[in-house]
């Protein structure tokens, strides 16, 4: 995005606010050793050698993991994979996963997962599957040549799909209790009004320094709506901006 959407009002509490058998369990432990070992030589060799990204940009890192013999949901993949981050100021984060979607691998053996990961200020990051200590992907950030603008945690946007091919902007500039009591910004009407009740629309959610679009389709079910699949996982490193997204589309 060129610019940032100021923060609405309903925004400020963000400010405040994851078997097989005991034989070929054995036997995967065995290899995961090996793995990790592997990953460790590999991660020194290539500390030296870092890809550079600039901040305020993003990257989509797709990987097969191996879980052994139950893989597990996109979620809880997840929580199997370090964020490590290195900030030039020594404070905070470097980058951030937006979303996560994914699937098992053609054989079954394997998951195979992409998460899009933006970055938020300068200094290293890296993700590092904690089985097996492989460096999935490290980056040095520097810097933006070409933005300005920066992360601050309290700017959301909200986008919904009008069924042409377009979107519209939900105004939360009056504190609604849910998504269907605030209004479209454009044309002033309650969502309620614009939304039908039944009908699945495309929704989009702008959460991130690089201004990057989280979509999950959702559907109306009277005076609250639903998703209509678990992928993707939104926003994983921000809990308290996925509770109140949750909290105004009334998805608990």
């Amino acid at each position: 995005m060129s610019k940032r959407i100021k923060s609405f009002p309903w925004l400020a509490v963000l400010a405040a606010l994851v078997v097989g058998a005991a034989a070929g369990l054995a036997v995967y432990r065995s290899k995961s050793q090996a793995q990790a070992v592997a990953a460790a030589a590999s991660a020194t060799a290539a500390t030296t050698n870092l890809a550079t990204m600039e901040v305020a940009h993003a990257l989509m890192v797709t990987v097969d993991l191996d879980f052994g013999p139950k893989l597990p949901s996109i979620a809880d993949a997840l929580k199997e994979i370090e964020r490590r981050s290195e900030p030039e100021d020594g404070r905070g984060r470097t980058f951030a996963v937006l979303d996560a979607y994914g699937e098992p691998t053609a054989d079954g053996k394997k998951l195979h997962i992409s998460m899009h990961v933006s970055s938020e200020k300068p200094g290293k990051g890296a993700l590092i599957f904690k089985r097996t200590g492989e460096v999935l992907w490290q980056s040095k950030i520097v810097r933006s040549t070409t933005k300005t603008n920066t992360f601050t945690g309290k700017d959301l946007l909200i986008l919904i799909d009008n069924g042409q091919g377009k979107v519209v902007t939900v105004d939360g500039s009056n504190n609604p209790a849910t998504i269907l009591d605030a209004k479209i910004k454009e044309i002033g009407i309650p969502v309620r009004d614009f939304w039908p009740d039944g009908t699945e629309k495309e929704m989009t959610f702008i959460y991130s320094a690089c201004g990057c679009p989280v979509k999950v389709m959702t559907r109306r079910v009277g005076d609250r709506t639903e998703r209509t699949s678990d992928t993707p996982v939104m926003f994983p490193d921000d809990p308290a901006a996925v509770a109140l997204i949750s909290k105004l589309m009334a998805w608990n």
